[in-house]
C-alpha cells in the first residue's frame, strides 16, 4: 500500500461516508469527554465504581461502560451522578443559561 495521508484517505471515500464518520468520530470524542468527567468526579468524590452506582440506583458495569467510553450517560444519569457525589454538574450553551444538574447528595 502506497504512503497516503490520513486527509487523502477521507477524501477517497464518498461525502455520505464521510458524513457518517464524522457523526462517528463525533460521538466517540463525546463519550470520552464524559468518560472522563464521570471518572473525575468519582475518584474525587472518593467512592468505588460500586459504591458509586449503588447511590445512583444503577449497576457497576453501567458505571464501567461510560467511564470506559462505551455508553454515553444520558441526563438523567449525569444528574444522578452529580446528586450522588454532591458535586454540581452545569450544562450550558452559548448564548443559553447553564443549567444545574443535582449536587446535594
Amino acid at each position: 500500500m502506497p504512503n497516503i495521508t490520513l486527509d487523502e484517505l477521507r477524501d477517497s471515500y464518498p461525502p455520505e461516508d464521510r458524513e457518517a464518520n464524522d457523526r462517528a468520530y463525533a460521538a466517540a470524542a463525546l463519550a470520552g469527554e464524559l468518560a472522563e468527567l464521570v471518572y473525575a468526579v468519582r475518584t474525587r468524590a472518593g467512592l468505588t465504581q460500586s459504591e458509586l452506582a449503588r447511590r445512583m440506583g444503577t449497576t457497576q458495569s453501567s458505571i464501567a461502560r461510560i467511564e470506559g467510553g462505551g455508553s454515553l450517560p444520558t441526563i438523567d444519569m449525569l444528574a444522578r451522578l452529580a446528586r450522588a457525589t454532591g458535586t454540581p454538574l452545569h450544562l450550558g450553551a452559548p448564548g443559553v443559561a447553564d443549567v444545574e444538574l443535582g449536587g446535594a447528595a
